[in-house]
This record gives structure tokens, C-alpha cells and sequence, in this order.
């Protein structure tokens, strides 16, 4: 019987070591990179400085930073606008449709996503398909510079994170109680009443996950800004990378990674707090 029982007790401990080896201790590393000394190329001194974080107080990195920023901010606004209506129609339909519309959201997950992102190349471009169609319709007469700017990563970035805020949304919804809408109507409620008093406040939860889940990703995101934006629209990711892998200055790309973490703690120190001020409001109501 104790043999079971440290048996037992020995796998529960399996995940927190996993946990510890592949998660805690490289971000443990990380940190102590940040406060370690760059020498020369590639070569790390084992001296402590805050000079990495010192050295973040570049304006050209703060523009950068307040870019990826404005950029994942942007995404996540338009994607909660989008995902919101798209996953209350879900909700709305029968049953046996609401599988095959849902497996039409997740369907792009299915093709690899820098795939996915070279293709909007091809819509984008001088000579793509937009260009070539404004112009077939008599709108431009010329082609529009589309690609590599900040509206294209933009529009990359809402395209590869959009099923991140429907599918959280989808199952808040799914569960809400619509005779509740009927109730508002019946009181007078018009549509704009309905959303603001009763969908909405009712649906935040859902709303606040997919917020984040959009906002973290978009944030440090590196691959769509690299192939969409170019030299012009350099994101947070980018930057790491290329400290990580071009210029070999580690200890600044580990800097930056903390700060990029940080920015990432935020939203979701936030989220709880929030979470928390609701939960005590319900039940103290």
C-alpha cells in the first residue's frame, strides 16, 4: 500500500520537474544572460552590469518597442471587433452546422503558417492580386505600395491570430442564456442596449482571454513583420532574433526577451486583477 502510494506520489511529481528542467530554468538563464557582460562577438564575460537594460534606453529600440506595442494593440482591437459578431453568428445556428463552421475557423491552422504568410505576399505585392484588381475595377490607376509596410503586417498579423479570439469567444457565448436578450427586449432594450447591458458584461471573460491570447503572440511576433514588413516595420521579435542570431550580442537579446516578458506579465497581471475585482463583486452582489 505505501509503495502504491510513492508510486503514485513519485508520477504526480514527473510534470513539476518537466516543468522546472524545460520551463523555470531556461528563463532562469535568460535572466542571468541579461546581467552578464557582451564581449566582442558572440563572446560572453562573466561579469555583472545592468548595462543591457541601460542600453534599451535607446530611442530606436523604444520605437521599436512602442511599435510592436501599437501594432499587437491594433491586431487584438480589430480581431475582437471582427471575432466577436463571427462567433455570436456561430452560436446562432443550428447545432449540426456549428462543427463544420467551427472546423472552417480552425482550417487554416491545418497549413503551416509561414506558408500561410508568404501567400499574403502574393496578395499584397506590386503585381498581386489586390493591386491587380483595384486596378481591373477602375479604382487605381496605378499600383499602391502595399507590401512591406506597417498595414501589411498588420493585416498579417489579424489574418493569423483572428481564431485565437473566435474560438474563446465561441464558448463563452455557447453557453450564454439568450432568453436573457429576449427578457431586454421586452423591456424596451433596442440592439445597442442589448450589447452594452446584457451580451457584452455577460461575455467579458471570453473576451478577456481571447484579448490575450491575440495581444501575446502579436506582440512578439517576428516572422510576419520579417516577410510583410520589412526593414521598415521591425518588430520586438525581430530585434531579439537578430541579437540572438546575427549579431550574437546575448546578453542584449536576453535584456530584451526579460522586457518583452514583461510586457507580456502585464496584460495578464491585469486580466486577474480584474477577474478577481469581478468575482468579489458578484458575490458580494
Amino acid at each position: 500500500m505505501n509503495t502504491s502510494w510513492w508510486a503514485w506520489r513519485g508520477l504526480l511529481i514527473l510534470p513539476v520537474l518537466w516543468l522546472g528542467v524545460f520551463f523555470v530554468l531556461p528563463l532562469g538563464l535568460l535572466v542571468v544572460y541579461s546581467f552578464l557582460t557582451h564581449q566582442g562577438y558572440g563572446n560572453v564575460l562573466w561579469q555583472w552590469t545592468g548595462e543591457n537594460y541601460l542600453r534599451l534606453l535607446n530611442p530606436t529600440y523604444g520605437e521599436i518597442l512602442l511599435r510592436s506595442v501599437g501594432l499587437a494593440l491594433g491586431t487584438t482591437l480589430v480581431c475582437l471587433v471582427l471575432g466577436y459578431p463571427l462567433a455570436l453568428w456561430l452560436v446562432s445556428q443550428p447545432r449540426p452546422w456549428r462543427t463544420v463552421l467551427l472546423l472552417l475557423v480552425i482550417i487554416p491552422f491545418w497549413t503551416n503558417f509561414l506558408v500561410r504568410t508568404y501567400a499574403w505576399m502574393v496578395l499584397l505585392g506590386h503585381r498581386g492580386v489586390i493591386n491587380a484588381l483595384l486596378m481591373g475595377l477602375g479604382i487605381i490607376s496605378e499600383p499602391l505600395n502595399l507590401l512591406f509596410t506597417p498595414f501589411a503586417v498588420w493585416i498579417g498579423l489579424v489574418y493569423g491570430f483572428l481564431p485565437f479570439m473566435i474560438l474563446p469567444l465561441y464558448s463563452t457565448l455557447e453557453k450564454f442564456d439568450f432568453n436573457l436578450v429576449l427578457a431586454a427586449q421586452d423591456l424596451g432594450a433596442n440592439f445597442w442596449q442589448v450589447c452594452y447591458r446584457v451580451l457584452i458584461p455577460l461575455s467579458l471573460r471570453g473576451m478577456g482571454v481571447g484579448c490575450l491570447l491575440v495581444f501575446i503572440p502579436a506582440v512578439g511576433a517576428f516572422v510576419t513583420p520579417d516577410i510583410l514588413g520589412g526593414a521598415k516595420s521591425l518588430m520586438v521579435g525581430n530585434l531579439v532574433q537578430n541579437q540572438f542570431l546575427k549579431t550574437l550580442d546575448w546578453p542584449l537579446g536576453a535584456a530584451l526577451s526579460v522586457v518583452l516578458m514583461g510586457l507580456i506579465l502585464l496584460p495578464i497581471w491585469l486580466y486577474l486583477r480584474l477577474g478577481e475585482a469581478g468575482n468579489r463583486m458578484n458575490f458580494s452582489g
